[in-house]
């Protein structure tokens, strides 16, 4: 298992509808083999340019170990939820 970290930007919703996602992605991670190491929660900053009509949005880091298949997993969840504007999932360097 290989480490990771993956940003993301959820839209300015109801703070208890942001968690939810928060605990969807966080519950992904751990039901593919995966460990949670840190959760960053940047909060809500001005977008550099809008996305999807929203010029805000919460910004979240996620620190995680996971195996190749759950990487692959949480890419393509993202990719298909709404609540998200934008992902990226970078492996660390050892």
């Amino acid at each position: 298992m290989k480490k990771y970290e993956v940003m993301y930007i959820v839209k300015p919703l109801e703070e208890e509808a942001v968690e939810a996602v928060v605990a969807k992605f966080e519950n992904l991670i751990k039901n593919n083999g995966g460990t949670i190491d840190k959760v960053d929660r940047w909060g809500k900053r001005r977008l550099a340019f809008e996305l999807k009509d929203f010029n805000e949005g919460i910004y979240f880091v996620v620190y995680f170990t996971a195996p190749a298949g759950a990487v692959a997993e949480l890419d393509r969840v993202m990719k298909i939820t709404d609540e998200i504007l934008r992902h990226m999932v970078v492996k660390q360097e050892d």
